[in-house]
């Protein structure tokens, strides 16, 4: 497989074999913010933009508002390496994170 796309201009890979190639090669996880009882939810979206630095504000409210009613919510789904940097820097907030396999 490797083979026949080293020998082909990347130009001429469709994106669809781009795509599921990227994912082989860096498996997707799940970053995930868990409820608290401790943060406040203007802190929690505060903290969210602070940590994940290309969320909206209105991506970081929904997210503090699913975290809160459900349980837990997904901030984002990135290679392993990303995740456990946002995951490391949600939890510098003291907000509760973990990641997983997507």
């Amino acid at each position: 497989m490797w083979s026949n796309l080293k020998m082909q201009p990347l130009s001429q890979i469709k994106p669809e074999e781009l795509k599921r190639l990227r994912a082989e090669l860096l498996p997707p996880y799940k970053v995930i913010l868990h409820n608290d009882d401790y943060n406040e939810m203007d802190y929690v979206i505060f903290a969210l933009l602070q940590a994940v630095n290309f969320l909206t504000a209105r991506e970081a409210t929904r997210i503090m508002y699913i975290a809160h009613f459900t349980g837990k919510a997904i901030v984002t789904i990135c290679p392993k390496e990303i995740a456990e940097y946002y995951q490391e820097r949600l939890i510098s907030y003291n907000l509760t994170a973990t990641i997983e396999p997507a």
